[in-house]
């Protein structure tokens, strides 16, 4: 009876220290905090750009900052290897701005009259490899809606309303989002360069609003169309890729599910259309023809909002200055085994036949990186 009263106290006691230790070391697992509620070991910030500031230049290994629950109002680049920002959970962390392309730069070194891009209105732009998201919000909260209900004679409405929440700039790659939210409207994630995974997540927009050339797989999210401040027709677009023909893959959704708010008519939105990108050449700037853009979704589930064409033509600038049509069918636009009232099979959405479809493994897409 002693000895079993005196491993009793022992086990109390090591339990004590235990919860003393965690309490006075609640991020011992991260290298810095952002508006750390407690006290910590970790370096502890005010804002998430001064983390990201103090963080090494070229790190080896994750430098793992945890964002405290909160709005951030911050437009940050994240030029550094191996950060990884980690929130509580993908509805209290939220960071958001609201640049749009059309808008001055307020960016260090801008001259009058220089405007962001659609490039540049990025909340969180990233230009390195290795970054990590975690639990947390992504928005760009422009008001689209509004611009978007003016008569498009107007002299209020503002012209180049692309306003991006995310952007892989080039020098991004193995880039991994899971359990995140991506708000916006036209043009919510620019996924432009290298390979991403976004895993679990929420995407939401109308206009083209996942679009670029990389190489960017989507697995068990959901992909929501918004509203418009009109009617449009057609209401919205999911997907835009510009995928260089060399590229074997694009944009590539997996056990995903498409979705829309109530004001999303029936049979309004294709799933995509081709974007062949203006682009300076040396014989001119014109539409690239080697952007042969690559989008397929895999068991995943449409609503009704989805067209029963599928997909629809996007315009160009030819090298003669003129406007022209890229059509859907001259573009690598495919499904296998869709699901739900928007889903159908036709001679517009081509399908993939079963072998092809075991092209589209995890494993194949993101080749030599295997990220856990």
């Amino acid at each position: 009876m002693i000895v079993r009263n005196v491993n009793l106290f022992i086990a109390i006691i090591f339990s004590l220290i235990f919860i003393s230790s965690c309490a006075t070391q609640p991020y011992a697992d991260y290298d810095a905090v952002v508006n750390a509620p407690i006290k910590s070991s970790a370096k502890n910030f005010t804002s998430i750009q001064a983390a990201l500031d103090a963080a090494p230049t070229t790190a080896k290994k994750p430098y793992r900052i945890f964002i405290a629950p909160g709005d951030y109002y911050e437009k940050i680049i994240i030029a550094k290897p191996n950060i990884h920002l980690i929130g509580t959970d993908k509805k209290s962390t939220r960071i958001f701005y609201n640049a749009y392309a059309g808008q001055q730069s307020t960016e260090a070194g801008s001259t009058k009259g220089q405007i962001w891009g659609t490039s540049g209105s990025a909340t969180l732009i990233i230009r390195a490899a290795n970054i990590h998201i975690h639990q947390l919000t992504i928005e760009n909260t422009f008001d689209f809606l509004a611009n978007d209900a003016l008569a498009n004679d107007d002299p209020k409405r503002i012209a180049n309303t692309q306003a991006v929440a995310l952007h892989l700039d080039n020098g991004s790659d193995r880039f991994l989002a899971r359990d995140v939210r991506l708000l916006g409207y036209q043009d919510t994630l620019f996924v432009n360069a290298g390979r991403s995974w976004f895993d679990k997540s929420f995407i939401s927009g109308n206009v083209d609003f996942i679009f670029g050339k990389g190489n960017a797989l989507f697995t068990a999210s959901e992909i929501k169309t918004r509203g418009r401040g009109k009617p449009s027709e057609p209401h919205a677009y999911l997907v835009a890729p510009s995928t260089h023909i060399s590229s074997e893959y694009g944009l590539t959704f997996i056990d995903c599910i498409l979705t829309r708010s109530k004001s999303v008519p029936d049979n309004s939105v294709p799933l995509g259309r081709p974007w062949h990108p203006t682009t300076q050449f040396v014989d001119g700037r014109y539409a690239d023809p080697d952007a042969i853009g690559k989008a397929v979704f895999i068991n995943s589930w449409m609503d009704k909002h989805i067209t029963p064409d599928g997909w629809y033509s996007m315009g160009g600038t030819a090298k003669d200055g003129t406007r022209i049509q890229f059509k859907p069918e001259d573009s690598r636009f495919f499904e296998y085994n869709s699901k739900g009232p928007g889903a159908t099979v036709n001679a517009k959405r081509r399908q993939l036949s079963v072998e092809e479809a075991k092209n589209y493994s995890k494993e194949k897409i993101l080749g030599d990186w295997k990220p856990e």
